[in-house]
C-alpha cells in the first residue's frame, strides 16, 4: 500500500505539475538585456578631456569627453570672415546693379532720341531741307544707340546674374552661412555629452590619444529600458500573449521577485536545416528519432530598476508567465505599483 501511495502520488504530482506548467510557462533559457550605444565622435581630434571612468553612471547631458576645438575654431572664424566679405561684395554687387540699370536708363533715351530725330530728318530729304549724308548719319546714330542700349542691358543681365539671387535669398550669402553653421557644430561636436542616462562599458581610452570620426570610442548601457530575452518552447506560444504579466527571478539575487510584461513573441528564428542553396531548398535527407521543440524568443519588458538591485546586461534569468493583462506605463514598463 505505501508502494502504491508513493507511486499514485508522483503520478498525481506529475499530472498537476505539468498542469501548472502548461497554464503558467516557464523557462531558465533566459537573460538580461539592454540597448547599446556605442559613443563616436563627429570630429577627430586628439582627446582633452576625459571625466568619466570604466563602468561608471552618467545622466543625460553629462560630458563624456572633449576634443581639442582649436583647429575647428579657427576654420569658424575663416567661415565668419568669409561670410562677412560675401555680404560686402552682395553691396557692392547690387551697386553694381544699380549703376548697370541707370546706364541702361541713358541708353535707352539716347535711342529714343535717336529714333525721334530719324523720324523728323527723313521727310525733309525728299524736299530739299537736307541733304543724305545728313539722314544716313542719323541712321547710324540710331544703330549706334540700338547697339549701345542692348550692351547695357547685357550688362546689367550680367551684374543680375553675378548676384545670383534667387527670390528673397541670395545663394553666396546662404553658402557662407551655411559653412559657418557647420563650422559651428563641428566645434559642438567637439563636446561629446551622454544623450541618455546610462552606465559607460569598455572604456579603454586615456587623454591625449587621438578620437577618429565615425569610429567608436566606447560603449553605453542605456539604462532607461531593461528586458528579459526568454526562450519558450513553440508548444507554450498558445498560452502566451503580448500584455500578459510575468514574474522574472535573477540568479544575481536569489529571493527577490521582479515584475515584467510580455512585449512581443518573435516571428521567426534561423533554421538549421532547410537553407535555400542557390534557387532550391536543401533538405536533409535523415531524420532524427526525437524531435525537440523549437524556441522562440519572448520580450518580456522589466519594471524600473531597483538602485540598491541594478540590472546587468547578460545575467540569467528565471521567466514565469503568469498570464493576465498588467498595466503599463508610457514607456510599456509595468507601472509601479
Amino acid at each position: 500500500m505505501l508502494g502504491a501511495g508513493i507511486v499514485l502520488g508522483a503520478m498525481v504530482t506529475s499530472l498537476w505539475v505539468w498542469m501548472l506548467t502548461y497554464r503558467h510557462p516557464r523557462t531558465d533559457d533566459a537573460a538580461v538585456r539592454a540597448n547599446v550605444v556605442g559613443i563616436a565622435p563627429h570630429v577627430s581630434g586628439p582627446i582633452v578631456e576625459l571625466p568619466v571612468v570604466d563602468n561608471q553612471r552618467v545622466r543625460e547631458g553629462d560630458l563624456l569627453f572633449a576634443i581639442d576645438a582649436r583647429p575647428y575654431a579657427a576654420r569658424l572664424e575663416a567661415s565668419r570672415a568669409a561670410l562677412a566679405l560675401a555680404e560686402a561684395d552682395l553691396a557692392a554687387q547690387r551697386d553694381a546693379i544699380g549703376a548697370a540699370e541707370a546706364e541702361l536708363n541713358r541708353r535707352t533715351a539716347e535711342e529714343g532720341y535717336a529714333a525721334d530725330y530719324l523720324r523728323r530728318v527723313e521727310p525733309l530729304l525728299g524736299r530739299g531741307f537736307v541733304t543724305q549724308d545728313r539722314v544716313e548719319d542719323a541712321r547710324t546714330k540710331l544703330r549706334a544707340a540700338t547697339a549701345a542700349r542692348e550692351n547695357a542691358a547685357k550688362e546689367r543681365s550680367r551684374a543680375e546674374n553675378l548676384l545670383a539671387q534667387v527670390g528673397d535669398l541670395n545663394a553666396r550669402i546662404e553658402a557662407a552661412r551655411a559653412a559657418v553653421r557647420s563650422a559651428e557644430l563641428d566645434v559642438e561636436y567637439c563636446r561629446v555629452t551622454a544623450p541618455f542616462d546610462a552606465w559607460i562599458t569598455n572604456l579603454n581610452i586615456a587623454v591625449g590619444e587621438y578620437a577618429r570620426e565615425g569610429q567608436q570610442v566606447f560603449a553605453l548601457i542605456d539604462d532607461r529600458a531593461w528586458w528579459v530575452m526568454a526562450n519558450f518552447r513553440e508548444t507554450y506560444m498558445s498560452r502566451i500573449r503580448p500584455g500578459m504579466a510575468a514574474e522574472v527571478y535573477l540568479l544575481a539575487y536569489p529571493g527577490r521577485r521582479f515584475r515584467g510584461v510580455v512585449q512581443g513573441i518573435g516571428w521567426a528564428v534561423h533554421p538549421k536545416d532547410g537553407a535555400t542553396v542557390g534557387v532550391l531548398p536543401d533538405v536533409s535527407a535523415t531524420l532524427d528519432w526525437v524531435r525537440l521543440a523549437q524556441r522562440f524568443p519572448v520580450r518580456v519588458r522589466l519594471e524600473p530598476g531597483d538602485p540598491q538591485r541594478p540590472y546587468r546586461m547578460g545575467a540569467t534569468a528565471v521567466v514565469t508567465i503568469r498570464g493576465g493583462e498588467i498595466a503599463v506605463d508610457e514607456s510599456g514598463a509595468p507601472a509601479p505599483r
